[in-house]
């Protein structure tokens, strides 16, 4: 080298923030240039734009490896032995803070937990190998100079000052006891390089890092480079797994060595100063992932600069200015529908953030994909108020973990929440994961004779356009309970249900409305409804007495009992000491008037009356097969209210929104209702149905 000190290194802070302006880089290293090299727009992508790539098991097992391996020299460097115990467990715990989403999934490692035991695997192999084969690394070893190094400075290649800093990891520098000093890069391998390729490829690495390491250490010169490669798989003529290549820097090959890393490195530095310039792709790259590739460069015709996460900040307003100059020259013939279409071709391969051009089918996948979930939305059907997407699972992928990332779904498709279903949905012959989404609509579905089949009551419509029924004159489902907040729709369900018994031939219809919901609206002959919470107390006990005669003689009838807010009226009715039945009874005899014995008589507690809610359930227990069919309505889920023995009388189950998961549990057994969209959506739990069906209600203007 001519010079010393790169004259770049000696500029002061205003005129290095100048002079890095210039630039779309801010430093540069051995793999960027060899990246540069080998396919620009991969450079462009990783070091321009700084997006992440997913990370295949041999990449996360080698990086596994290289920690492994710098706990072992630094425990060398102080006198200590690690053992094949503590290397391992540290390669695990690399491994294992390895996301989801950052695994690269492939045909032979189709899921995360493939991913995750071949990295295991490999990681293991090149372990057990470094301890069996470690004295290729300590023979003739003097001491340890350093570990796992990181170097930044301005180098001085070829005789000429590059304008930009260079960074370097150096694995390990040893000196040995002939003197020589050695830089170690270690390489996990599934093949052996070839040696005459290295002597040229592996030139330029050896250069950058001899010339890093005597920027910071001139007293202590490099006099070889060597690499270490341990090959994974085993050989099957029991040679040794651990390779060693060196590289040996006297002044001649040195001077090579600088000539060719020089030519590369001067195109990536006049690339990252030129605005103007495009960077091409090489699709015979085999170390890029050409669907992630294309569609970094799709994304750069067609997206915002702020769809870009990791542009540094202070490098935001130059990339932008330099991507309008890009599309007005390269993207002005090309219609947005084409690199669109493109784009969708190339991300069925891969997963990054979402785009508005997406169906919500292909956002839900995409979301999933980014958590390494692959799926695809092989059917979806929309209701007045939800969206039912079928979703085909792919090999290996445990459908629990699904349920786990339902907000993330609900964040794509922008929806307050989504809902999973616990069973899988059969259609059309096949199984299928069944996701629910609340939509808006401005349409209602609206009550019409046309879904009437004879007693079957019909309720709404499911997602997938069927009825929905309550079979009044099946005994397996006799009477109906119905939850719901203010506004969710189940008044008008109730109205609905009336209308349909109605026409079904009911022609005896009680209401008990202690809110007086139903006083205005149900004024039709055959109906009878009644408010006064004393009135309602007294018909009930009416209606048990009536149930008791039906038994005696076996008189039947069909009778609807609708009691809304049944909840509130048992808590409102009299209770305890108040269904006391007194009776005055003598008790003996006093001294009356002129002193004659009088009777004595006092008030005695000589029964109890059944309480309104003793009635209620006598009615929906012995009821069922005297032709008595009860529909109760509460907004209060709870569990005072809806007890197990409650819902045991109540085979169908019927929730529209509520306010919380565990509302829905008290009257499904299972969350779900509390992501409804309101206005009828509802949820049903019945013995004519398999699962929780979700439905549309009918409206009753």
């Amino acid at each position: 080298m001519s010079k010393l000190i790169n004259k770049y290194s000696t500029l002061a802070a205003d005129e290095l923030e100048e002079h890095f302006s210039q630039f779309l880089i801010d430093s540069w290293s051995y793999s960027g240039v060899a990246t540069f090299a080998r396919n620009e727009k991969e450079f462009e992508r990783r070091y321009i734009y700084r997006e992440p790539s997913r990370k295949s098991p041999t990449t996360v097992a080698g990086t596994a490896y290289h920690a492994a391996l710098e706990l072992f020299f630094n425990a060398m460097s102080q006198g200590q032995v690690m053992d094949i115990t503590a290397l391992q467990e540290l390669a695990y715990n690399i491994i294992d803070q390895v996301e989801a989403n950052q695994w690269k999934l492939g045909k032979k490692t189709p899921a995360v937990q493939d991913c995750i035991t071949a990295a295991t695997k490999t990681a293991n192999a090149l372990i057990a190998n470094f301890c069996k084969e470690q004295n290729i690394y300590t023979d003739g070893l003097e001491r340890i100079v350093a570990v796992e190094q990181r170097l930044e400075g301005w180098l001085i290649v070829n005789g000429v000052d590059i304008p930009l800093p260079c960074h370097a990891q150096i694995d390990l520098v040893l000196e040995l006891a002939d003197g020589r000093r050695v830089i170690v890069d270690h390489k996990s391998k599934s093949t052996y390089t070839d040696e005459a390729e290295l002597a040229y490829t592996g030139a330029k690495q050896a250069i950058v890092y001899a010339l890093m390491w005597e920027c910071h250490h001139p007293d202590m010169p490099v006099d070889e480079v060597w690499y270490m490669e341990n090959k994974h798989s085993l050989n099957k003529d029991g040679s040794p797994q651990l390779r060693k290549m060196a590289i040996k820097l006297d002044p001649d090959t040195r001077r090579l060595y600088e000539a060719i890393l020089f030519e590369p490195l001067r195109r990536m530095i006049q690339a990252t100063s030129d605005p103007n310039y495009l960077y091409t792709i090489n699709d015979a790259d085999p170390m890029a992932d050409r669907a992630e590739l294309y569609d970094f460069w799709a994304r750069t015709l067609i997206a915002d600069i702020n769809d870009f996460l990791y542009l540094p900040e202070h490098k935001r307003q130059l990339i932008s200015r330099r991507r309008r100059k890009v599309r007005d020259a390269s993207a002005a013939s090309i219609s947005p529908k084409v690199i669109k279409s493109f784009r969708r071709n190339a991300a069925t391969f891969i997963s990054y953030e979402l785009r508005d051009d997406m169906t919500d089918s292909e956002k839900i996948e995409h979301t999933l994909r980014m958590f390494n979930i692959m799926v695809k939305v092989a059917h979806s059907f929309g209701s007045f108020s939800s969206v039912s997407y079928l979703l085909e699972i792919g090999p290996g992928v445990m459908i629990k973990n699904i349920a786990q990332h339902a907000l993330d779904i609900a964040n794509a498709i922008n929806v307050p929440s989504v809902r999973v279903l616990p069973e899988l949905t059969v259609y059309e012959g096949k199984s299928y994961l069944c996701i629910e989404a609340p939509q808006r609509s401005n349409q209602v579905l609206v009550w019409d004779e046309k879904y009437q089949d004879a007693f079957r009551l019909p309720l709404g419509l499911d997602n997938f356009g069927r009825t929905i029924f309550w079979d009044i004159y099946n005994h397996s489902t006799p009477h109906m309970l119905i939850c719901g907040a203010t506004g969710s729709g189940k008044s008008v369900c109730i109205r609905s249900t009336i209308e349909y018994a109605r026409l079904a031939g009911v022609r005896r219809i009680i209401v008990l409305d202690p809110k007086y919901e139903f006083v205005r609206s149900l004024n039709a002959p055959g109906i009878e409804v009644i408010t006064d919470i004393e009135a309602i107390e007294k018909r009930m006990k009416q209606l048990v007495a009536e149930m008791q005669e039906r038994a005696r003689t076996g008189e039947c009838g069909l009778t609807l009992i609708v009691f809304d807010e049944f909840a509130d009226a048992v808590s409102s009715a009299r209770s305890g000491k108040a269904l006391d039945i007194y009776e005055r009874v003598e008790v003996g005899t006093k001294r009356g008037p002129m002193g004659f014995p009088i009777p004595k008589y006092e008030n005695r507690v000589v029964g109890r009356e059944k309480s309104l809610e003793e009635n209620l359930k006598m009615l929906l227990q012995k009821g069922r097969s005297l032709g008595y069919r009860i529909i109760a309505a509460t907004q209060r889920a709870s569990t005072k209210v809806i007890t197990g023995d409650a819902k045991v009388n109540f085979p169908v189950q019927v929730c529209f929104r509520v306010p919380k998961a565990v509302d829905s549990k008290v009257v499904l057994d299972e969350e779900g209702a509390e992501t409804l969209a309101g206005h009828g959506d509802g949820l049903i739990k019945s013995p004519e149905y398999f699962g929780t069906v979700r439905f549309q209600g009918f409206f009753k203007p």
